[in-house]
């Protein structure tokens, strides 16, 4: 096309005027092709879900897909939100009932792999911990921001204890040895959430996607760059949005959990939102976060959480009995982060910038 537009006798260009021409030919061929991500976004779980799609050539996003999201969304907090009062894990921890009591197949599945978790942490993960949510205002009622007196945790904690509830898978039914048990799913609910979302954009054929619901994520394929999705693991700095380090997901799902969001202080002394049932009080602050790879995001949603309740000797320890993938954020005397990381998450780690 250039040569012919040279050779018109109405565009008589002077020599030099050529190779920049030919160079800005050139780079328009070297543009890259627009990036064909599809991105879809909404609220939910107090928080915001995000779908990133990337279709194969000639392949389209099924119209309709976010109605189908939403709807399973807004199914998931009917089912396990401690914060709609009608919704079915609510009704179930205001019933008194202590025989078997029919559930959704949904709520049924969450619970047992809670139970599940719970039995493998020897209590740390510990679904039943509501109680001490609520007591030290984390929970659906209203915040206090106050230290709760060692009387009134040590009645909570008489409420904990997840060997107390039982799940059945056939027929799905639900079962609590207490009548007054508190069952909390905020540590595993949205990974279920962001899983049944892959679900269904496999369903659709779309290989290439990238959901999260809040910090729970889960990639498979690859960006429209084409590249493997780049994840960021934050540092767990209160106020401030900055990286700490960069992964290679691949077809796996991240969750981090860390106390520096959900806190309150009293008296100079910060008190987190994740609280270890076996004592009743907040975790310490010498571990900020920890971030878990894992095939599923509900399971990696419960074992970060799990690892940051155990602190950093503990969670350490059981990460690497199990073989985790796992990465752990120390805070230092000085004020300061120290990496601690096991050698199931090394490869996802991306090299240091100098």
């Amino acid at each position: 096309m250039l040569k012919r537009l040279c050779r018109s006798p109405r565009h008589r260009w002077p020599v030099r005027v050529l190779p920049l021409l030919a160079a800005l030919a050139l780079a328009a061929c070297d543009r890259p092709p627009p990036d064909p991500t599809v991105r879809l976004t909404g609220a939910t779980m107090g928080t915001s879900y995000d779908l990133k799609l990337v279709p194969a050539p000639g392949q389209t996003v099924p119209a309709g897909l976010q109605a189908r999201v939403e709807e399973i969304l807004v199914r998931i907090n009917r089912q396990m939100s401690t914060y709609d009062p009608d919704s079915e894990l609510s009704r179930f921890n205001r019933n008194p009932d202590t025989d078997w009591i029919a559930a959704s197949p949904e709520l049924q599945q969450v619970i047992a792999e809670g139970l599940r978790i719970g039995e493998l942490s020897g209590g740390i993960f510990d679904i039943t911990v509501g109680p001490l949510v609520n007591l030290w205002g984390f929970g659906p009622e209203p915040r206090r921001d106050e230290v709760p007196s060692a009387a009134t945790i040590a009645r909570a904690r008489e409420r904990v204890g997840y060997w107390h509830l039982h799940a059945r898978a056939e027929p799905p039914a639900l079962k609590k040895d207490r009548a007054d048990l508190y069952v909390d799913l905020s540590a595993i609910a949205k990974g279920y959430g962001v899983d049944r979302m892959a679900a269904l954009i496999d369903a659709t054929g779309v290989g290439n996607y990238l959901v999260s619901i809040g910090g729970e994520i889960r990639a498979r394929g690859r960006n429209g760059r084409g590249e493997p999705w780049t994840i960021a693991i934050e540092k767990p700095v209160a106020g401030q949005r900055s990286v700490e380090r960069l992964i290679r997901l691949g077809e796996r799902a991240v969750s981090t959990s860390g106390d520096y969001r959900n806190f309150f202080e009293q008296n100079g002394r910060r008190y987190s939102h994740v609280i270890n049932p076996r004592t009743g009080w907040p975790v310490p602050q010498t571990l900020a976060s920890v971030t878990v790879i894992s095939d599923r995001s509900m399971v990696a949603d419960a074992t970060a959480t799990t690892l940051l309740a155990a602190g950093p000797e503990l969670g350490f320890q059981l990460a690497s009995e199990h073989h985790l993938a796992a990465f752990f954020m120390l805070i230092n005397p000085d004020g300061g982060f120290q990496e601690r990381f096991t050698p199931e998450f090394e490869p996802y780690l991306m090299p240091q910038q100098p």
